[in-house]
């Protein structure tokens, strides 16, 4: 039975906006798929892995028949990207098969009953909806994404806070060595709910958000958040856990601190940190007056040191940092100057914008 006729990228855009999250290997073979259906002129599209799931839509130029069916999502998205730009594809379903077919070549892909396919159950408990334009979401995730656990056993870890409170959105994550910390304002004022969006739900969402004014819906529930914006609804349980209270984290007003330029400071710990301990990755921040040393060793006893005149009048400090959670921040970061404030050899440094309040950046030191 006829699916549809297509035209190669009509197929392949939507499909690459909800493949993402498919897995290559799972217990369940259907999740490895992606659920087609025709209505009229609209095709819809929708993959999950039981935590997440992406639904996409795109508009078909001619009337198809109501018909679902699911199909390999890599498979059929490897075959549609091997084609011609312009190729025109033709859908049609024969028994347990889907076949594809594009001027002269032809496949025949297995498939599985849609109506086996699952999708995760509408929320429950009050919901709070707030709008964000993409290209601010998108900016705020890229500036505190990398702070997050890699599977840590501290669950509540491996994820982002979203905390919404007042007219107030703010992003927070940890992976108790270093956090980040980013605010925007919101229209309207909104009771506080707090949610941990999983670590895959946070890269998905990176990866689709575009650099536009357009805006995305956000559905904060008990138990999971939607995402809308364009013809993507991105549907994530959230991490169930209490996140740490970050307020404690962030030093209040460190007493020794300079202005620096980001690029200069950023290159002089890449070109250092050649000479780091691979396994520790540790480097040494030695700061007198008006001098910042940076200093990186490794078990080879060979050693790398840079000097960069600071502004910076406090204490004498000699203080260890992991110079991968000192890059992660430079290298996200886009302003020409960050501030450095620190306390004492035992105490946090927090890395701040000049001009900006929004953004906060905590490391702890580390014993070298």
């Amino acid at each position: 039975m006829k699916l549809l006729n297509i035209e190669r990228d009509t197929l392949l855009k939507p499909l690459q906006s909800v493949s993402g999250i498919v897995e290559r290997r799972h217990t369940l073979p259907i999740l490895s798929n992606v659920l087609l259906e025709t209505t009229d002129n609209e095709l819809k599209l929708l993959a999950t892995d039981l935590e997440i799931q992406v639904a996409t839509r795109a508009a078909l130029s001619k009337k198809a028949n109501t018909q679902a069916i699911t199909v390999s999502a890599r498979k059929l998205q490897d075959i549609l990207r091997s084609l011609p730009d312009a190729a025109n594809v033709s859908l049609e379903t024969q028994e347990s098969k889907l076949v594809l077919r594009a001027g002269k070549s032809r496949f025949n892909l297995q498939t599985l009953p849609a109506e086996d396919f699952p999708k995760l159950a509408e929320g429950s408990g009050e919901s709070i909806s707030i709008s964000v334009a993409q290209q601010e979401l998108k900016r705020m995730l890229q500036l505190v994404q990398y702070a997050m656990a890699q599977q840590d056993i501290r669950y509540y870890l491996n994820g982002l806070l979203m905390l919404v409170d007042g007219d107030k959105l703010t992003l927070v994550a940890t992976d108790g060595h270093r956090l980040a910390y980013i605010s925007t304002a919101l229209e309207g004022k909104h009771s506080r709910v707090e949610a941990i969006l999983p670590r895959k739900a946070v890269l998905e969402l990176v990866k689709l958000l575009t650099e536009s004014d357009k805006t995305v819906e956000l559905q904060i529930q008990q138990n999971q958040v939607r995402s809308h914006f364009g013809d993507v609804d991105l549907l994530s349980k959230v991490v169930d856990g209490k996140f740490p209270d970050f307020t404690r984290v962030i030093p209040a007003n460190p007493p020794s601190r300079f202005l620096i330029s980001r690029s200069d400071l950023q290159q002089a710990l890449q070109r250092a940190s050649i000479l780091s301990n691979e396994k520790f990755r540790g480097v040494r921040w030695v700061l007198t007056k008006d001098l910042l040393r940076i200093v990186c060793t490794n078990a080879e006893q060979e050693e790398a040191e840079e000097e960069l005149e600071v502004d910076y009048d406090g204490e004498a400090l000699d203080i260890g940092f992991n110079v991968t959670y000192l890059l992660d921040v430079l290298n996200n970061l886009s302003a020409d100057q960050v501030e450095c404030a620190l306390g004492d050899a035992n105490s946090s440094m927090l890395i701040t914008v000049p001009g900006d309040k929004d953004f906060k950046y905590v490391v702890m030191p580390m014993r070298i």
